[in-house]
């Protein structure tokens, strides 16, 4: 309790602060303002996201065919090795391709998380 009657405890609002996780600067606005409007800048800031997202694509699938692509001819080869076929196809290409997939998920969500943090003018990482 207050020694002094007069003395209330008073409740001070006002608009809510943002600490240094909720701060913009001014050039998260300026980029992102620029992609919205469609400007040259941001139409360069789109292909560059769509260039490296391209690039990595272009990586996997050239990976893919070189995996998958001799497999006629090597079958062709050996006409009489249809066990050869089978533990080829059934069991040792699944585990590149899971690898394979899983490294081109994690370069495209890196090439986003790049973007954001271009558009952003962010440095940390």
């Amino acid at each position: 309790m207050p020694a002094d009657p007069t003395e209330r405890r008073v409740t001070v609002t006002g608009p809510p602060r943002r600490g240094r996780r909720g701060h913009r600067d001014p050039g998260y606005y300026r980029a992102r303002t620029e992609i919205d409007e469609q400007t040259t800048l941001g139409h360069t800031y789109v292909r560059s996201l769509m260039r490296s997202q391209l690039r990595v694509a272009l990586v996997v699938f050239a990976v893919l065919v070189l995996l998958v692509g001799p497999l006629p001819l090597v079958f062709a080869a050996a006409p009489d090795a249809r066990r050869l076929e089978w533990v080829v196809l059934g069991f040792c290409l699944y585990a590149p391709l899971i690898l394979l997939a899983r490294w081109y998920v994690r370069r495209a969500e890196r090439n986003e998380e790049d973007f954001v943090r271009l558009v952003e003018d962010r440095q940390d990482r």
